[in-house]
């Protein structure tokens, strides 16, 4: 037994609440060391009465590690516990003062959980897991108003956009098109930046407080809100706190006024006079001089942004904010917005853009979720890139699905492409992987999002080619992967298994991978054969329940308690069985 990799520290995703009653435990030890792993619990006020012992399961493995976890209901709220590590000849027992080999007696030297706290439980909104996003680049999308485009637009056909070019993408070109949403079966939209900005992303706000008039106005904002809501699909926007645009008032006056400027201290200015070469004498995002850093930490400027976070969920009745380059903003500022919103509309959903470990913020008193860019890096490495393998990406999924509670996985914003990187199919180079990735984002713990027009085939390099104009043309969409889009959607709509059922990587070994999604009434099998050619999986099932074929274009056989998947190349199978 290798002592040496077994780690537990109480709190963050090793031990965390659930839910109002329920905490979990989680252990990590050396990958294939132990045969079980065993907890004993109680309330350290109560422990004749109230001490039990229970056994963990595996949650997950990596290359080096296995990953253990109990779900456990203290009996007062309170939890002290240890862990039982069994091996084939030995026992050891590994409390928060070390390891011992007799059974401890004393839960003072336990780990302790001291009180479980309804109010700083993480509670992502219930609506989350049922969604389905579709992530919309306004000015790409559809010109349903010409009359707002900007001086120089260009032809909707010409299809190579270069950083500062403009379309005329408008809300109402938005609203034209809810019926092609409402047939793909997305149910959720977000959008990239609204209000006023000089670039076509508009992530270099002028006015907070307006829509940009390339794409209307308020009242055309509440009227595709108002549509979205009857046709049961929920909204959120991009909120750009980090920064600014260099034409926003308050940033003028300091250039203007310099010290003298009463918005001096919104701003974070190394030296007056405000200079932008060699490089600006101001923090801004990344070196952009048109992008001044905001200093969040400065009251009026902590204020004056939450006003303009309320006031649009006020106003227009939005569901959540995107919050862009969100790590980057002070943790106090956060926790403000999160009490502010929450108390407006409970159920509005907070996403952060962080594209990695991002547990400091996923703590119940900051953001819902954060993108999960981690788990995009690994689909696109093994599907699309073909740069790892089968067990390799297990791994990095794994790994990922161990590092934070459940209820944050279950909340993850899941992508395969977006308007800061290359389209899918670019990647993948031929639909049929491009469509193994789309299926395991969709059978992936978490809440998936479409980038606009992947589903009808769009092409697109690093920015800006991935934001070129939405083909509406039905001659030039690619009509199978159309489909195949609404087909899976449907099909994880119309599945919980595939929503909130537990997750596990059954097989996974060379170009071919297998997975298992259960609930309390399904347990459905998704294999992949992610290779050129033909191949066979077995894999050992726990279950005699009888298997159907939902879809796909491969065929089974069960013997002995096994399961032995075919599938042709590039090819995919979905089997369900109900539970009794």
């Amino acid at each position: 037994m290798l002592l040496e990799a077994v780690y537990h520290r109480s709190g963050n995703a090793d031990c965390y609440a659930y839910d109002d009653r329920t905490i979990h435990i989680r252990l990590r030890t050396k990958k294939d060391d132990l045969r079980a792993v065993k907890a004993l619990y109680g309330d350290k006020y109560d422990w004749k009465q109230t001490a039990s012992e229970q056994y963990l399961h595996k949650l997950a493995s990596d290359e080096r590690f296995d990953y253990w976890q109990a779900e456990l209901v203290p009996p007062h709220g309170r939890l002290r516990y240890a862990f039982a590590l069994i091996s084939d000849d030995e026992t050891v027992w590994y409390t928060e003062t070390g390891f011992q080999k007799e059974k401890p007696l004393d839960p003072l030297s336990f780990f302790d959980y001291p009180f479980l706290w309804s109010d700083e439980v993480l509670k992502p909104p219930g609506w989350v897991k049922e969604a389905v996003f579709y992530q919309i680049f306004p000015e790409r999308f559809a010109n349903g108003d010409p009359s707002n485009d900007p001086a120089g637009v260009r032809s909707w056909e010409e299809a190579d956009p270069e950083p500062h070019d403009f379309y005329g993408g408008d809300l109402q070109g938005v609203l034209d098109r809810l019926d092609h949403l409402g047939s793909l079966g997305v149910n959720a939209i977000y959008f990239t930046p609204l209000f006023a900005a000089e670039t076509n992303h508009k992530y270099d706000t002028t006015d907070y407080l307006k829509i940009d008039p390339q794409f209307g106005d308020t009242g055309m904002l509440k009227k595709l809100v108002q549509a979205c809501h009857e046709r049961g699909i929920r909204v959120i926007l991009d909120a750009v706190f980090n920064h600014s645009g260099a034409l926003f008032a308050p940033f003028q006056d300091v250039v203007r006024h310099g010290p003298e400027s009463r918005y001096r201290d919104w701003f974070h200015i190394k030296q007056f006079p405000v200079q932008t070469e060699p490089r600006p004498s101001y923090h801004c995002f990344a070196f952009e001089a048109h992008m001044p850093k905001l200093n969040t930490a400065n009251p009026e400027v902590r204020q004056y942004l939450l006003d303009v976070a309320q006031y649009w969920v006020k106003e227009c009745d939005i569901d959540g904010w995107r919050l862009d380059v969100a790590n980057e903003v002070d943790h106090e500022f956060w926790r403000h917005f999160r009490k502010t919103l929450k108390s407006l509309k409970p159920d509005f959903y907070i996403l952060g853009e962080i594209w990695h470990d991002a547990m400091p913020w996923l703590q119940g008193d900051q953001f819902d979720a954060v993108m999960n860019y981690p788990a995009t890096e690994a689909v696109l490495d093994f599907f699309a890139k073909d740069a790892i393998d089968a067990e390799q990406f297990s791994h990095r999924i794994n790994r990922l699905l161990a590092q934070y509670p459940q209820q944050v996985n279950e909340a993850a914003f899941n992508i395969v492409g977006s308007h800061d990187t290359p389209r899918l199919l670019t990647v993948a180079q031929e639909a049929r992987k491009a469509k193994l990735a789309v299926l395991f984002q969709f059978a992936f713990p978490g809440v998936p999002c479409i980038y606009y027009g992947d589903e009808v085939g769009m092409q697109g390099g690093a920015d800006p080619d991935c934001r070129r104009p939405m083909i509406w043309d039905e001659a030039r969409q690619n009509q199978k992967l159309l489909a195949f889009y609404r087909t899976i959607i449907s099909y994880r709509r119309e599945h919980r298994a595939l929503r909130d059922g537990t997750f596990q990587v059954i097989y996974a070994k060379d170009r071919q991978l297998v997975i298992r999604r259960t609930d309390a009434g399904e347990r459905v099998y998704i294999g992949f054969n992610n290779s050129g050619h033909s191949a066979v999986t077995n894999v050992a099932l726990d279950s005699q329940a009888p298997l159907e074929i939902a879809m796909g274009d491969g065929s089974f056989e069960l013997t002995d308690e096994r399961l032995s998947i075919s599938l042709p190349p590039y090819g995919w199978l979905i089997l369900k069985a109900p539970l009794s």
